[in-house]
């Protein structure tokens, strides 16, 4: 892992497809490891690697409820994506928490149910009718796109994960919509 003054050390659950603000955080001595279940998402995201010089990024195949690093290891652990895939939730937030260093951050972009009414029916007819459609026409794949607006809906909302975030031990946590509620940041501090 990283020593005191080589630069930050950061660890991306899931999705490690080269392209983190995470990156220019750590700076160029310090360490980033991405994780993803997928062998298959770590090649592309070995390939990106590769492509931009980046050797201080290390992919690892691995499972987000059973980190592979010692307790208190990164200044910044992230998951973008990634935690409505996993059968636990509190068990990811719980491990994203112990391999996080005291006074470092921990980050949770993910999908979330908009609260606006009007907006909030449109878009479930949308994510349910309409983008399944567009999955099989586009891409011959209804089964996949009509299993993400499933995993999205049962997903906790926003106020839900950010308890979820306190009950892991984060403190301060912090959230923040986007595109009216669709998706969400979760931020929380360990002490």
């Amino acid at each position: 892992m990283c020593k005191k003054g080589k630069g930050r050390s950061t660890f991306a659950a899931e999705r490690p497809t080269g392209r983190s603000r995470w990156l220019r955080r750590s700076g160029r001595r310090g360490e980033v490891y991405g994780l993803d279940f997928s062998e298959n998402m770590l090649k592309v995201g070995e390939q990106k690697v590769k492509a931009r010089g980046l050797g201080n990024v290390k992919l690892i195949h691995g499972n987000a409820m059973q980190l592979p690093f010692p307790d208190n290891s990164f200044d910044y652990v992230t998951i973008g994506f990634g935690l409505r895939n996993v059968p636990d939730y509190m068990t990811v937030l719980k491990e994203m928490h112990r391999v996080t260093k005291p006074g470092g951050m921990t980050v949770c972009l993910e999908t979330s149910q908009p609260t606006l009414f009007g907006f909030r029916q449109l878009y479930y007819f949308y994510f349910r009718f309409i983008m399944p459609l567009f999955g099989k026409l586009l891409a011959k794949s209804y089964e996949e796109y009509s299993w993400l607006q499933e995993s999205a809906r049962e997903f906790p909302g926003r106020d839900e994960l950010a308890e979820m975030f306190r009950e892991a031990g984060f403190v301060d946590v912090e959230v923040k919509p986007y595109t009216f509620g669709v998706a969400a940041m979760h931020l929380g501090y360990k002490r």
